[in-house]
């Protein structure tokens, strides 16, 4: 295994891992999603470049588009949730509660 896809599957599982051991805020949740996504986009955009296609060459800038979507809408979330609730912490979410 190359040293890149070393590097970017193992910054990859780690945002994995902190997302499902570290959930006390919804902040850190955020930052290893966006951490995924940053690993994820670095995958492609070397496998674009290895390819030496132009096929794929919009395909990384595609993505980062939908994971600044993502950081918009996440972001918008987390002060929705900190105006109504007052924390951010994800045990004080509850979806049964109106």
């Amino acid at each position: 295994m190359p040293m890149s896809t070393f590097a970017v599957s193992s910054a990859f599982t780690l945002g994995l891992l902190g997302l499902a051991f570290h959930r006390t805020h919804l902040l850190s949740a955020l930052l290893c999603l966006e951490g995924m996504m940053l690993s994820l986009y670095i995958a492609l955009s070397l496998w674009t470049l290895q390819m030496n296609t132009t096929n794929f060459a919009a395909s990384p800038m595609l993505l980062l588009a939908f994971s600044a979507c993502e950081a918009s809408a996440g972001l918008a979330l987390l002060v929705a949730t900190a105006r109504t609730h007052g924390t951010d912490h994800l045990q004080n979410l509850n979806l049964l509660q109106c």
